[in-house]
């Protein structure tokens, strides 16, 4: 019970002191997409910027897809390398592009269109099944979509996220498959806070919790944070 009421306490101070902080950072200038807007096709689109990104490197990477292609037929058809052009400067741009074709391609071949606005009538746990179905599609994408589009209770997470999540102590160090992950933090987190949540921590885990370099002492949740790694203090020379 004890670690239940110390990870509530830490989610709130992520909550309260993460999101004050993000907020005090200077960010470049840029037109947010209006994520709550999107259609669950533009959604799910959307969510193979997110993982693994950022806000702003995904609205940046949707926007260039909206920009540089006619419609998402054309994405369909086009080079992976033109698409991978669109991802630059997130992970794995060309993996990315290779996924995003080929779930177009599955959809186009299943469907003969782009149009998934049925998938919001046949019940949360039924259209999660379906885009489970498809090869593409990340556990990340699914919980996007569930959180954004279908008004489920989920947590998505990815491996930027789940970095940052073990060394806040918000995530067991033994859970592995992010399912698993997923399924602890929707215990946790409400879900009136999921979105608020998932922003935030994916900024943390990108601007500041680094994989190799953590910059520990600029992070707003450094205070809270047991992993939090403070630079040594360099040597005293001796006297000669």
């Amino acid at each position: 019970m004890s670690s239940i009421v110390n990870k509530q306490k830490l989610l709130n101070q992520v909550l309260d002191k993460g999101l004050v902080g993000l907020l005090d950072t200077t960010l470049p200038e840029t037109e947010a997409v209006d994520i709550d807007s999107l259609p669950v096709l533009e959604q799910i689109i959307y969510a193979f910027c997110r993982e693994d990104a950022s806000p702003l490197q995904a609205d940046r990477a949707f926007q260039q897809l909206q920009e540089r292609f006619f419609d998402w037929n054309e994405v369909r058809v086009s080079a992976i390398r033109e698409l991978a052009e669109a991802f630059e400067g997130l992970h794995q741009p060309y993996e990315r592009s290779e996924r995003l074709v080929a779930f177009l391609q599955e959809l186009f071949e299943t469907t003969f269109s782009y149009d998934m606005e049925l998938l919001q009538k046949k019940g949360m746990k039924i259209a999660a099944k379906q885009l489970e179905r498809q090869q593409a599609i990340t556990d990340f994408i699914v919980a996007w979509v569930t959180q954004r589009s279908l008004g489920g209770h989920a947590v998505p997470v990815d491996n930027s996220t789940v970095r940052c999540l073990k060394r806040l102590g918000l995530v067991d160090q033994e859970l592995d498959k992010l399912p698993d992950i997923r399924a602890s933090l929707e215990h946790l987190v409400p879900k009136a806070k999921n979105a608020e949540f998932t922003d935030t921590v994916s900024r943390v885990a990108l601007e500041f919790c680094h994989d190799k370099a953590p910059a520990c002492t600029a992070c707003p949740l450094a205070a809270d944070c047991p992993s939090m790694r403070i630079p040594p203090l360099p040597r005293a020379r001796k006297a000669k």
